[in-house]
């Protein structure tokens, strides 16, 4: 079907989206046009609001509204110890936990050569500056299992065993309430490697 060139500008660039294609850019811009015109100008203003008062933090390259975050600038944060993230999401889920104190550092990406990311587009050096003006005892690597998350986590580890810091990994394998029996092989292979003493 052709859409008037209004429409097909809003599908066009809801399939910027990631994982976004063509049929669910299309439903999204049709609850879009349904929406009562108030609710859409709030919609907007939510996004460009989001856009001008979102910073990346000048010392962890988290997203804030301030630089430095609330993290960084925090008296009661741990600051010996660094876990070190892909991605603001992955911080916000360890957040969540309330487990842990320390301090992050995003790196805003992995290492993928497939994707044409090295290690000089993401913020490595400046993880490396950090490990030599701060008073770090601890990095704790909280990147994913996956091909890239294994790539970057060795690259790190080589990396920073030089400054004689604790390099630890977080633990991986089954979620609390799992099957066994559903679990793929890496998944278990995981949570045996990641087993504690009882």
């Amino acid at each position: 079907m052709i859409y008037p060139k209004s429409i097909a500008t809003l599908i066009e660039h809801f399939q910027k989206f990631p994982s976004v294609g063509p049929k669910s850019a299309q439903r999204m811009a049709f609850y879009l046009l349904r929406m009562p015109e108030s609710e859409v100008h709030k919609f907007a203003e939510a996004i460009i609001n989001a856009k001008r008062n979102t910073h990346t933090c000048e010392v962890c390259f988290n997203l804030s509204s301030t630089s430095p975050c609330e993290i960084c600038q925090s008296t009661k944060r741990d600051r010996s110890v660094i876990c070190v993230v892909a991605e603001t999401k992955d911080l916000i889920a360890i957040e969540k936990t309330n487990e842990y104190k320390g301090l992050y550092h995003v790196l805003q990406g992995l290492i993928s050569p497939m994707d044409g990311i090295g290690a000089d587009d993401i913020r490595i050096k400046e993880l490396l500056t950090r490990l030599t003006s701060e008073e770090v005892k601890e990095v704790i690597l909280a990147l994913s299992p996956s091909v890239e998350g294994e790539a970057t986590s060795l690259y790190l580890s080589k990396l920073i065993k030089p400054f004689g810091i604790k390099i630890s990994r977080i633990a991986f394998g089954l979620p609390v309430g799992a099957d066994l029996e559903y679990a793929d092989e890496i998944t278990i292979a995981k949570a045996i490697e990641g087993r504690r003493e009882l």
